[in-house]
């Protein structure tokens, strides 16, 4: 589809939206749609900069990734502090958590995206992320069926830095720890490309720096217009929940995830209410836009590619409902509020991404 009468149809959707539904819900499909617009034109790719770290050792990626974190901690935690209406990511630290953490890590290798780029990747139509994303969704839902039981195996209280000390020690504790992982990540790949003998690549990279900037400012939009931080998962459990739900497949009604009060309105209302799904809509719209008019560039898969992406698509979303998030909701949303859970996430979900590398491999993708 041309630009032009998708354009249209997007402003349409806006203006239905915003006579129909709310000024907040079609405020924040422009959210989404700049998202979207953001992640796909400057291909920022959370899966992506933690690949090339571990196999080019280039660290430009994960250096994009930080200015990000810190560009929307610096701008979240302010906020967080002076508007108690304002909520941050918050998750229990958990055994969900830690085996989530690492097993969605793993399997974000080999279906080549997170939540944020599994959707920007369909909506750019590539046809294994476009059939990924159903997968994706099932699981999530999956998850969210067992996620009662995965908490009564352990979990703490949930710790947001912003409560706990106060937004600003909280953000400068924050940009102190990015900043040593900074300078690790700086001295491995240093030590690497001397050890061959090569010159390492510069820190920065043009795309990395735009796509930190634009995503933080839209993600605080997300914040500031919601009330919460941006997420991604949730969405797509609750769409497949939906349907599971209205088909009579299963009963909901005794589940411990959705009898939720806020979890059970969701389920019986317009998708369009639910702040996480419009968002994901606009990020899909957005993706469409920017490859309006091109080709979907995409390398051929075999049958067993094909079902091992499918598999680790279920996986992804089952993992990222343990996880209390993925890339943006745990990492991003979590860490740029406050969240402890955050934290504990990364270096998990970073352990299984070494793993989910060797099987990448392995099939060859």
């Amino acid at each position: 589809m041309k630009r032009l009468p998708l354009s249209i149809l997007m402003a349409a959707f806006f203006g239905w939206l915003l006579w129909s539904v709310s000024l907040r819900q079609a405020a924040l499909f422009l959210v989404g749609i700049g998202l979207g617009a953001i992640l796909a034109g400057q291909r920022f790719g959370f899966t992506t900069g933690w690949r090339m770290l571990v196999e080019d050792k280039d660290p430009r990626g994960v250096f994009g990734q930080l200015l990000l974190l810190a560009l929307a901690a610096a701008m979240a935690m302010p906020l967080l502090g002076h508007y108690p209406e304002l909520t941050a990511a918050l998750g229990p630290p958990s055994i969900s958590l830690l085996v989530g953490a690492f097993v969605f890590g793993l399997c974000m290798q080999i279906a080549d995206g997170c939540g944020s780029g599994t959707l920007y990747k369909a909506g750019m139509g590539i046809p294994m992320n476009t059939a990924i994303l159903p997968m994706f969704a099932i699981g999530s839902f999956l998850g969210s069926l067992h996620l009662g039981w995965w908490l009564d195996l352990g979990r703490m209280p949930a710790v947001g830095l912003v409560s706990t000390w106060g937004w600003l020690p909280a953000l400068l504790a924050t940009l102190a720890a990015l900043a040593v992982i900074g300078f690790a990540v700086q001295a491995y790949c240093a030590r690497a490309h001397a050890a061959q003998q090569r010159s390492m690549p510069g820190l920065w990279q043009r795309k990395w720096v735009m796509g930190a900037i634009g995503l933080a400012i839209f993600a605080t939009l997300n914040l500031v217009i919601a009330g919460q931080p941006w997420g991604v998962v949730y969405g797509f459990g609750l769409w497949a929940a939906k349907v599971a739900n209205g088909t009579g497949i299963v009963d909901l009604a005794g589940n411990w995830f959705w009898s939720q009060p806020g979890n059970a309105q969701r389920l019986h209302e317009t998708v369009l209410l639910d702040i996480t799904s419009i968002t994901n809509i606009g990020i899909l719209a957005g993706a469409l836009w920017m490859a309006a008019g091109k080709p979907a560039a995409a390398k051929a898969l075999t049958g067993t590619q094909w079902l091992v992406a499918l598999a680790a698509g279920l996986v992804l979303g089952y993992s990222s409902r343990l996880a209390f998030g993925c890339n943006v909701g745990a990492m991003l949303s979590g860490i740029s509020t406050g969240s402890i859970h955050g934290w504990i996430w990364v270096p998990l979900a970073f352990a299984g991404t070494i793993f989910g590398l060797r099987i990448r491999r392995h099939f060859g993708f």
